[in-house]
């Protein structure tokens, strides 16, 4: 988590939402890291956790991750969510919680629905404190 909360203050200083995720391998060894380019490539889809999933895919030469982790400092959305299932992860580590757009526990729990086909493990707040710091003085600053 903290290499991922690295990565979120790289997109801070590059004027984007703070948000940092690395994909691990089935033996813990980073596989890819990613963060917010929703500003810096114009890309609604620039969120930290798609850019690192497309990036370990690729260095697998799969789409199908499964027996890799996801650690990210921001809960993830409904968008972010619905990848880590297409992507068949299998755990995923996040910090802080979005209780405005979360969609894995707060407003909603995507990853652990029974009506769908894969499930995800979920271990939350990590480091939570850090990552909200982060983010609430990013959003302060910009008001």
């Amino acid at each position: 988590m903290r290499r991922a909360l690295e990565l979120a203050v790289l997109a801070r200083d590059r004027d984007d939402v703070p948000v940092g995720a690395l994909v691990l391998d089935e033996s813990g060894a980073v596989l890819s890291e990613g963060l917010n380019t929703r500003e810096a490539e114009s890309d609604p889809t620039g969120h930290a956790e798609i850019v690192a999933i497309r990036r370990a895919a690729a260095a697998r030469g799969s789409w199908n991750l499964e027996g890799c982790t996801l650690v990210v400092t921001l809960e993830p959305c409904v968008m972010c969510a619905g990848a880590l299932l297409q992507a068949r992860i299998s755990q995923l580590v996040y910090g802080a919680w979005d209780d405005k757009a979360g969609a894995v526990g707060s407003v909603y729990d995507v990853v652990r629905d029974r009506r769908l086909p894969h499930r995800v493990e979920v271990a939350t707040g990590v480091l939570a404190d850090e990552s909200a710091a982060l983010l609430e003085d990013f959003f302060r600053r910009r008001r």
